[in-house]
């Protein structure tokens, strides 16, 4: 297992690394920013890319119970009026009366007030206004006109447009209780109060599954998910220190909800949710046919009955979920009395797969490295060439980027065809036959373990 960060803020310097390195940066930067919004850069993109390939081969392309869809952002307005998200979606928030600052009433002893930063608003005794409900869904107009009639919402979750489809899906699928429906799109919540880089954002994108049980097998498929959610995690490489499973008080469940539970990981800030796994019973469907007139039931032709199943719904955000796998993998130590920065992420997530290198930029080397490296990418893997610099500068480069290996194209290649591959973890070097590269990096993938 890599040893935790010796970095003395470690949320700073994971932001550091992502503008530096080109994972994530602030959005509209140019104009000052925009408060919470981020852009992936080559390397973000390339990771949050593999974490929704990863999580989509896991609950979909390898399931026979589960198929895909990918839903309206713009829903029927009706949508959200029945699923209680116009009348309950709210936070409640207070305003300062001294600094103007604006926070959740559930949340002040977390929040910071802007006059002293190192006090919460109670104990700088801030006079606070009463709370106020405020709707987190952003509101849009569709059409020409700007009135009641035309009035619209950018989706606050992914899960409704698969209630709304469940009917489509049936008959387009022809499966029956248990399945799944899962999808991976963009929700769009007003945060007031957003916050740790992109922990909480007010776009982000979010991986739902609706699973759709008998009813009598609701409790069982609830403990199938409840595992199954939280070992993925472990098999991408999560320390098991770092995660645990809570169960959600009684007074915590939304009033349709038999049980809910958090994935949760141990973050820089504290502990906070990585995933939720929720019990919905039959509520959207139930809510969804009153409200629209179409039975959202199944036929069972064994029983000769019509019911309405129950949901297990796990959900997360890619979002959170690349941070999460960021602030995990990051490690410092020290190499031979020098100090290296390496993410240890998994293989199959890491932005770059292999890195190629000419030792250096002649003999022919760097036309070899070229060859390899397109070699490489038509075999699907995700390469970087550098022949910039020494090499120990070169594979300190791809270590702070998470590249599991680095090919380097030497005087050997010439002579004999071999070149050197280097383990980022490990950093072992193995001399490799050229015309076997493929395949060595292709077992190494399937075979890599947390060190």
């Amino acid at each position: 297992m890599p040893a935790p960060s010796t970095a003395p803020n470690l949320m700073a310097t994971i932001v550091s690394l992502c503008k530096r390195r080109g994972f994530i940066f602030q959005a509209s930067e140019i104009y000052g920013g925009m408060g919470n919004t981020y852009d992936y850069g080559p390397l973000g993109v390339e990771l949050k890319r593999r974490v929704k390939e990863a999580w989509w081969r896991a609950n979909v392309t390898t399931r026979a119970d589960v198929v895909g869809l990918d839903s309206a952002i713009l829903q029927h307005p009706k949508t959200w009026e029945t699923s209680g998200h116009v009348a309950g979606f709210t936070d409640p928030l207070v305003d300062c009366k001294t600094c103007k600052a604006r926070f959740r009433a559930d949340k002040l002893g977390e929040a910071q007030c802007p006059q002293k930063p190192s006090r919460t608003p109670l104990e700088n005794k801030c006079e606070l206004t009463a709370p106020r409900a405020f709707n987190l869904m952003f509101k849009t107009h569709v059409g020409a006109s700007e009135d009641s009639a035309s009035v619209a919402y950018l989706r606050p979750e992914t899960a409704q447009g698969i209630f709304l489809n469940f009917k489509n899906v049936l008959e387009a699928s022809r499966l029956k209780p248990p399945f799944g429906i899962a999808q991976i799109g963009k929700s769009f919540r007003n945060e007031i109060t957003p916050g740790n880089f992109v922990f909480r954002m007010r776009e982000f994108e979010q991986a739902e599954m609706e699973f759709f049980v008998p009813p009598a097998q609701n409790d069982e498929w609830y403990a199938y998910w409840r595992a199954r959610r939280l070992q993925w995690y472990l098999d991408l490489g999560i320390r098991r220190d770092k995660l645990r499973v809570r169960e959600h008080e009684k007074d915590e469940l939304a009033h349709y909800s038999t049980a809910t539970c958090d994935v949760e990981y141990e973050y820089p800030f504290g502990w906070g949710e990585l995933e939720g796994i929720a019990c919905r019973t039959d509520f959207d469907l139930k809510r969804h046919s009153e409200a629209s007139g179409v039975r959202l039931e199944f036929f069972d032709p064994d029983t000769k009955e019509h019911y309405t199943p129950f949901v297990i719904e796990p959900a997360g955000g890619i979002d959170r979920m690349a941070l999460t796998f960021l602030i995990d993998a990051y490690a410092e130590e020290m190499v031979e009395n020098e100090p290296r920065v390496v993410l240890r992420l998994h293989p199959k997530i890491a932005p770059i797969t292999v890195a190629v290198f000419p030792l250096v930029k002649k003999d022919g080397m760097p036309e070899k490295a070229h060859e390899l490296e397109q070699e490489l990418r038509e075999a699907g893997f995700s390469t970087f060439y550098d022949e910039k610099a020494a090499i120990g500068r070169r594979y300190r480069r791809q270590d702070e980027v998470g590249t599991p290996w680095c090919v380097t194209i030497d005087g050997d290649t010439l002579k004999d065809g071999t070149v050197t591959v280097r383990a980022r973890d490990s950093m072992k070097q193995d001399k490799v036959a050229a015309r076997d590269l493929v395949a060595y990096v292709t077992q190494a993938l399937r075979s890599w373990k947390q060190g």
